[in-house]
């Protein structure tokens, strides 16, 4: 049996002239049901050019058996899976890694490649045993949308050579939503609106007359634009409303021409050397610049900044440490201690454990705790669940283990998902005495520790003064979420905690 793999999220899948697709006609010639994996997965054969298939919303995947006619055993088409669990912007990814080559056996469950999605590496499964005659997209391809062939099986190893140059058509590609026609783009780039009054149909109206003679009729936009790049409005014809030159008409005329230069080139012709290099934008870098965006545009933030003296908690810490280093256990750092803290903080202030939605505020009841580590690939926040609940020892395990695994581009959905609070720490690593965080979406707050240095502070009397290590955190608010006073609130606590450390343990 011959399968080809269809995603929830990518629907349209062409062979030989069948589309199966989601709709209304999912309703039609159904054949059966089979039990794969556990899990209940529609099949119907076709019969005509075009069917439509539901998805089962428990499935991962939905299987689709077809039936026509091929010169040779037909294979199955395995696509990129919908695998953008956190933030799907563009729902596409990249192949890290293929851990299997052409012509290898695989069977059910066996691990295909590595997928790079917006968070983590995901690997992808094979969900059918046969050989891998073509591997479509290899090692280090970027930008594949969710729904694009990236490979395909077959059933006998004798099949192989048949698809050794075997191309995808551009049906087999992505869901056709994004096959928009590209006419209708032109007039969206004009951004100087046109008259009220309905124009006549785009038609380019020559000038009457001598050029010279007659005044060129060109939007703004469209003047800078030619001035930039020293064309001639005279040797344009426009195709705005009454022959009116607008911004799309210069842009056709140098791309025709193949006079447009980028900035960098015409600033060297003029005589301005700049030296630079453009490196790509990475996965992870897309989405963490487009979640702080929307943060900071959507989210209105304050900012509450508090000193906390941590002479106490230098020796606690030393002390649990010459523990941990007698029974082998892992160090526990200053930022161990600031996660339990901030989570008991949580426990006894729970307003500050919510996030918003347009019809109420969701209070969590697990303090869940992300915590910023930062990576050679970017900005990872793996989480520590039910911190307040778990001990040093156990918080400094997790810690380590997770930033091991973002270091390694290894974690998991479920290592970085389901956080409700972020510490992000830049003054052990960094000496940072102070600084504001943008809140992690869809989170509340997020607190910002800055680095632990000696002052001196007044004693106890007139003229008495002490040297005491204080450490500035500042704790920035959704004030849709949290009023100045609870997020006041909130850090009195954690500042408990952190100077009196022995509370901690009971």
């Amino acid at each position: 049996m011959n399968l080809c793999i269809c995603l929830p999220d990518a629907w349209k899948v062409h062979n030989n002239g069948c589309l199966h697709g989601k709709g209304a006609g999912a309703r039609k010639s159904y054949t059966g049901w089979a039990s794969t994996r556990g899990s209940l997965r529609q099949i119907e054969r076709v019969s005509k050019s075009e069917a439509f298939v539901s998805a089962n919303e428990s499935a991962k995947e939905l299987f689709v058996k077809c039936s026509y006619v091929a010169p040779v055993n037909p294979p199955s088409l395995f696509w990129l899976k919908r695998v953008m669990i956190t933030l799907r912007i563009d729902l596409q990814g990249n192949i890290a890694r293929w851990l299997k080559k052409e012509g290898d056996k695989v069977s059910l469950g066996e691990v295909l490649c590595e997928v790079e999605t917006d968070k983590a590496t995901v690997e992808m499964e094979c969900m059918e045993e046969g050989y891998i005659a073509k591997i479509i997209h290899g090692d280090g391809t970027q930008g594949i949308k969710v729904g694009e062939v990236i490979a395909i099986l077959v059933e006998d190893e004798e099949d192989i050579p048949k698809f050794k140059d075997y191309t995808p058509s551009k049906a087999d590609g992505a869901a056709s939503e994004s096959k928009t026609p590209s006419e209708p783009s032109t007039p969206e780039k004009e951004t100087v609106q046109p008259p009220v009054t309905q124009p006549e149909p785009k038609i380019s109206k020559p000038i009457q007359g001598s050029p010279a003679e007659d005044r060129v009729f060109a939007s703004p936009l469209a003047r800078k634009l030619a001035e930039e790049h020293n064309v001639p409005l005279s040797s344009i014809k426009g195709t705005g409303p009454d022959g009116r030159i607008v911004k799309a008409d210069i842009e056709d005329y140098l791309a025709s021409r193949g006079k447009e230069a980028p900035v960098a080139e015409r600033r060297a012709a003029e005589g301005v050397t700049l030296a630079y290099s453009d490196i790509p934008h990475t996965q992870i870098r897309k989405v963490t610049a487009a979640r702080l965006l929307m943060s900071k545009q959507t989210i209105p933030h304050y900012y509450l900044t508090v000193d906390t003296c941590v002479d106490k908690l230098m020796e606690l810490r030393s002390k649990l440490n010459s523990i941990q280093e007698a029974s082998g256990g892992k160090r526990i750092s200053v930022n161990d201690l600031v996660i339990k803290a901030a989570a008991l903080a949580l426990k006894k202030v729970p307003q500050c454990n919510s996030s918003w939605t347009n019809d109420y505020i969701r209070e969590y009841h697990n303090v869940n705790i992300n915590v910023a580590v930062q990576t050679d690939n970017g900005l990872y926040v793996p989480v520590v669940r039910d911190a307040d609940k778990k001990g040093l020892s156990k918080i400094a395990e997790e810690v380590k283990q997770l930033a091991q695994k973002a270091r390694e581009n290894s974690l998991k959905p479920e290592d970085y998902e389901g956080g409700t609070f972020t510490v992000s720490n830049l003054g052990g690593p960094f000496g940072i005495k102070q600084f504001c965080a943008i809140i992690n979406p869809p989170q509340a707050a997020i607190l910002a520790v800055g680095a632990a240095e000696k002052r001196v502070v007044p004693g106890a009397g007139p003229d008495d003064f002490k040297f005491a290590s204080l450490m500035s955190v500042t704790l920035s608010c959704d004030h849709r979420v949290i009023d100045g006073a609870i997020g006041a609130e909130w850090l009195k606590a954690f500042k408990g905690y952190i100077e009196n450390p022995e509370s901690m343990m009971l």
